[in-house]
């Protein structure tokens, strides 16, 4: 059973138990080792991916060969490439496992179809879309409003589940730092 997923739908919308046996003939679950890539760069994302458990990264290799991770999502998060989901485009990302994960798994044909049977989910994932938009719009502030030191106590503060499960060099290389000066910071706090 696919429970992280029916209580997160269920924060925002109500589903019947008919319309939850509605919904599972439309997603499919996967279970995904450590490290394991879920997305690779130049592939088309065609899916939405749920963590009903464990945690994810999504990321790029920017100019100087370097990764840059752009979002993570921990147990009852939504992650995908949804440009490269909309457009059918090759993705710009690689989306990997950081642990052992469970995910469920929609993709565009059936999504579309889902949306058409059961309607009220298309409300569910606007508000899920709003909410991450507007989380990526507050995390370009921080950026640039917040000192390297106080955008990291922030996050620290404000995800303490993602200090204690990422490794923390990818905590710098979301954060825009290097793992040296989180290291630094480390010894500080």
């Amino acid at each position: 059973m696919h429970h992280n997923l029916i209580q997160h739908i269920r924060k925002h919308i109500t589903l019947s138990d008919n319309e939850i046996l509605t919904l599972n003939k439309y997603i499919e679950q996967s279970n995904y080792k450590k490290k394991e890539f879920v997305l690779q760069e130049n592939n088309v994302c065609r899916n939405l991916y749920f963590v009903e458990k464990g945690c994810l990264r999504m990321y790029f290799i920017n100019a100087k060969a370097v990764e840059q991770i752009v979002q993570f999502a921990l147990d009852g998060w939504w992650i995908s490439d949804l440009k490269s989901f909309i457009n059918n485009t090759p993705s710009d990302y690689y989306i990997q496992t950081i642990e052992e994960s469970k995910i469920i798994s929609i993709n565009t044909e059936k999504l579309d179809q889902l949306l058409n049977e059961l309607p009220k989910l298309e409300r569910y994932f606007r508000i899920i879309m709003q909410k991450e938009l507007a989380g990526a719009q507050f995390k370009s502030k921080l950026m640039y409003e917040m000192s390297k030191e106080d955008f990291y106590n922030h996050f620290c503060t404000s995800f303490p589940e993602f200090v204690q499960r990422v490794p923390q060099y990818m905590i710098a290389s979301y954060l825009g730092l290097t793992p040296e000066y989180v290291s630094e910071l480390r010894k500080k706090m």
